[in-house]
C-alpha cells in the first residue's frame, strides 16, 4: 500500500461520540497513519429529524482530546469540501437525477400508511420487511402526472431482483447477498435530503477515499452501495467493517448497562491515553502479550488483517486497570492538576493548597479514574470516626490495640501539636512502653484513624489530620471498644 490511502471518519451529529464511532475514527487513524495516508472527518447531518444542535462541536472536541488527528474536515479545510453534507445537497441532487434518467432509481409515491400496512402483512407471513415494489412498476407517464399534481415522493434504487452480490471484506473475506432479499432503499427522501446511502457513496468518491472502515451494523448496506457505484461508473473503495461491541452478557452495547459516550469518560476522569489504548484492543491485537501502547506504537503495529470478526466485550474492569495504570505513571504535578478538580467536584472544605496536595499524593495509589478520588480521600474530611471493614474491626479487638491506643494516647495528650517528625518518636516511645512491635503496634493506630486496614500512608494522614482530629479520633475508637 501506498501514501495513496485516503479513509474517512463520517459521523452524524446526533448526540455524543459513542465510543463504537470512537474506534472506528481510531482505526481509520491508525490505519491511515500506518501507510502515511490520509484521514478525512465529514459530518453526516443529512437526516434533519435526528440532528442535534451543537453535537458537531462536540465530536469534533471528543476526537481532538482522544488525540485522533484528521487532515480534512470542517474545520481543517482540504482540497474536497465542504465535509459537512447538507452543504453539499446540489451534488447530491445532480446524481439522483442521473440515476432516475438511467433508469436505476425511480420515484415512489407511496405513503407512510400504505408503508406501514404493508409491513404488517409481511410480518404477519414471518417475510423479511422491504418494499414491495408498487411503484417501482409505474409508468413514466403516471409519474409524470403525479409530479404535477405536487403528490409527495422518493427517489428509491432500483436493486437487480435476481443474482447475487458479493464483494471481498478486508475483515471477513468473502461475503455474498442474494439480491432478491434486498431493499429498494430509499436515496432521496420527500424533504429533498439524501438518504445516508446516496450521500455517504457520491462523498466517498468524489474525495476520493480508498478504504471504507466502519462499523458490522453497515455491511447489509454493501450490496446498495455496490449498486450505485456500478449505476454511476464509479470504483468502489475497498470495504473492511469491525465488529460490535458488547456488554458483558454478549448483548450490543448500550447505555442500559453502562457509559457508552467518551465525553462520560472524560467527565468520569479518565485519561485519553488509556481510554484510546483499551479501546485499540477491542476487536484489534498485535499478535503478542503487549497490552500497553503508545500511540507511536500502536500506529507502528496496526494492521486490518489482525483485527477479528467476533464482537469485543467492553469489560470496564480492564479499562479501570489499564487507566489506573496510566494514573500512576503521571508526573507528580501533571497528577495534582489532574486530580485536583476531581477532589474539588466532590464538595469537600478544602484545607490550604499544601495539604490538599498532600492528601491527593496519599490516595491517588488507590484509584482507577479522577471521580474516585473523592471516596478515596473522604477519611481526611470526615469528622466522625467509623469502622468500615470487618476485619479492621476483628484486629481492634485485640487486646494489644487496646493497650497500643490507650499508650499512645496519654503519650498524645503531652503534645502541643502534632507532626510527622514527633509521631514516629511517638510510636517509638508506645513500642518500647508496652513491648508491642510491627503490626500490632502499627494497624491498631491506622484503624483509629481510617476506620480500614488499607490506606494512605500514616504520617500523611497525621499531618493533614493534625493533633485535635487524631486525639479526637483515637478517644472515639477507645469508646467503640469498650462497647464491642
Amino acid at each position: 500500500m501506498t501514501s495513496d490511502i485516503r479513509v474517512r471518519f463520517a459521523p452524524s451529529p446526533t448526540g455524543f461520540l459513542h465510543v463504537g464511532g470512537m474506534r472506528t475514527a481510531l482505526y481509520n487513524f491508525l490505519f491511515a497513519r500506518h501507510y502515511h495516508g490520509v484521514m478525512v472527518l465529514r459530518i453526516e447531518d443529512t437526516d434533519r429529524t435526528r440532528y442535534v444542535a451543537g453535537a458537531a462541536q462536540n465530536l469534533l472536541n471528543s476526537l481532538k482530546w482522544c488525540g485522533i488527528e484528521y487532515d480534512e474536515g470542517p474545520d481543517a479545510g482540504g482540497r474536497f469540501g465542504p465535509y459537512v453534507q447538507s452543504e453539499r445537497l446540489e451534488l447530491y441532487r445532480k446524481h439522483a437525477e442521473e440515476l432516475l434518467s438511467r433508469g436505476d432509481a425511480y420515484r415512489c409515491f407511496c405513503t407512510a400508511e400504505r408503508l406501514e400496512e404493508m409491513r404488517a402483512r409481511q410480518k404477519a407471513r414471518k417475510q423479511p420487511p422491504r418494499y414491495d415494489g408498487t411503484c417501482r412498476r409505474l409508468s413514466a407517464e403516471e409519474v409524470q402526472k403525479r409530479l404535477k399534481t405536487g403528490e409527495p415522493s422518493v427517489i428509491r434504487l432500483k436493486m437487480p431482483e435476481r443474482g447475487e452480490t458479493t464483494f471481498e471484506d478486508l475483515i471477513r473475506g468473502e461475503v455474498t447477498f442474494q439480491n432478491e432479499l434486498i431493499d429498494d432503499q430509499i436515496l432521496v427522501k420527500s424533504d429533498g435530503y439524501p438518504t445516508y446511502h446516496l450521500a455517504n457513496v457520491v462523498d466517498d468518491h468524489y474525495m476520493q477515499i480508498s478504504h471504507v472502515i466502519r462499523g458490522e451494523e453497515w455491511l447489509p448496506s454493501v450490496p446498495k452501495h455496490l449498486r450505485i457505484y456500478r449505476a454511476l461508473g464509479w470504483e468502489a473503495p475497498q470495504m473492511a467493517h469491525l465488529p460490535l461491541l458488547l456488554n458483558p452478557d454478549r448483548s450490543k452495547l448500550s447505555k442500559r448497562q453502562g457509559d457508552v459516550a467518551v465525553e462520560d469518560y472524560i467527565a468520569k476522569g479518565y485519561l485519553p491515553e488509556a481510554l484510546v489504548n483499551f479501546v485499540a484492543l477491542l476487536g484489534w491485537n498485535p499478535g503478542t502479550e503487549q497490552e500497553f501502547f503508545s500511540r507511536d506504537e500502536l500506529i507502528e503495529a496496526f494492521s486490518i488483517k489482525r483485527v477479528n470478526k467476533a464482537g469485543a466485550v467492553f469489560d470496564i474492569r480492564k479499562l479501570n486497570w489499564m487507566n489506573g495504570h496510566y494514573i500512576r505513571k503521571l508526573p507528580k504535578e501533571q497528577l495534582i492538576n489532574f486530580l485536583m478538580p476531581f477532589l474539588k467536584q466532590a464538595g469537600y472544605d478544602l484545607p490550604d493548597e499544601a495539604k490538599t496536595r498532600k492528601i491527593i499524593l496519599a490516595v491517588y495509589q488507590n484509584i482507577d479514574y479522577g471521580a474516585q478520588i473523592g471516596q478515596a480521600a473522604q477519611i481526611f474530611f470526615k469528622d466522625t470516626w467509623e469502622i468500615l471493614e470487618d476485619e479492621a474491626a476483628d484486629f481492634l479487638r485485640k487486646e494489644t490495640s487496646l493497650t497500643v491506643l490507650q499508650e499512645f494516647l496519654n503519650y498524645l495528650r503531652d503534645l502541643t501539636e502534632l507532626t510527622m517528625e514527633n509521631f514516629k518518636a511517638t510510636m517509638k516511645a508506645v513500642q518500647a512502653a508496652t513491648g508491642i512491635k510491627r503490626q500490632e503496634l502499627w494497624m491498631p493506630v491506622r484503624i483509629a484513624l481510617t476506620g480500614v486496614m488499607h490506606g494512605p500512608e500514616l504520617p500523611i494522614v497525621i499531618e493533614v489530620f493534625g493533633k485535635k482530629k487524631v486525639q479526637n479520633f483515637v478517644e472515639q475508637a477507645l469508646n467503640w471498644l469498650k462497647e464491642n
